[in-house]
């Protein structure tokens, strides 16, 4: 076998779970052949460069970018669709400079400035409320005012 239509190759390299998942990605241009879009039929062989991004749209996308060995258009265990590709060093190294970018990175939850309040500082304007005698005298169900 000399030619393989790359939603198979992609589907048995175990890029992605699904034949479909993998023409999905292809039809939003998340898979590009020796750096152009394709079509789900088109024909791979070996020693393409086959650039990969998976991922959902809300999440950041993994980018790959593997030069095909073999083509296999069944889907064996993971050692045996690693023998398929081999990932570019300036591939592994981006995705590595990535990984440590995303470990450094601040917590965005910690980015709010407003918001719903938390338990603990809810309590702290309830007390502070209550030790001032606005709270009472506010919200008192009392029939006197």
């Amino acid at each position: 076998m000399d030619r393989l239509r790359i939603d198979k190759w992609l589907w048995a390299a175990r890029f992605y779970k699904t034949r479909s998942l993998a023409v999905e990605a292809i039809n939003r241009g998340w898979v590009l052949v020796q750096g152009k879009t394709v079509k789900p039929a088109h024909e791979l062989k070996a020693a393409d460069s086959v650039r990969v991004a998976q991922g959902t749209a809300q999440k950041t996308l993994l980018q790959k970018t593997v030069v095909v060995l073999a083509l296999s258009d069944r889907r064996g265990g993971a050692p045996d669709a690693a023998l398929l590709y081999q990932e570019t060093e300036a591939s592994m190294a981006a995705r590595l400079l990535e990984a440590q970018n995303r470990k450094f990175a601040p917590e965005p939850a910690l980015s709010q400035l407003a918001g719903r309040p938390t338990k603990r500082l809810r309590r702290e304007t309830d007390q502070v409320k209550r030790s001032a005698g606005e709270w009472n005298a506010r919200w008192s169900a009392s029939l006197d005012s």
